[in-house]
């Protein structure tokens, strides 16, 4: 589920396969050419949809700043290195991970 607050969204519930496309159309009219802060911190479960999202909503948006990303989703970047994505940083200047 998406609750919006001005240029907030807050993303509760999981964030999977089986909710990709109910989380995609809930967003789809908050996330335009703006500056975005997405809250993740009500985010209970993810897959790797979830990272689809992510980029859907880089994608759309000017700019977003992910606010409490869950652990799993950064592990699952990390392990399909694209967490310089999710930071909105060029991968090809971003600094290699340690």
């Amino acid at each position: 589920m998406i609750s919006v607050e001005g240029k907030r969204l807050s993303v509760s519930g999981p964030a999977t396969i089986e909710t990709h496309v109910t989380l995609r159309e809930e967003s789809v009219a908050s996330v335009t050419d703006a500056d975005l802060e997405i809250d993740l911190a009500g985010v209970t479960d993810v897959d790797s949809s979830a990272l689809a999202l992510v980029f859907f909503w880089q994608r759309r948006a000017r700019r977003i700043t992910l606010m409490n990303p869950p652990r799993s989703l950064l592990a699952l970047a990390d392990l399909y290195g694209v967490v310089e994505l999710l930071r909105g940083e060029d991968p090809a200047t971003a600094s290699p991970a340690q």
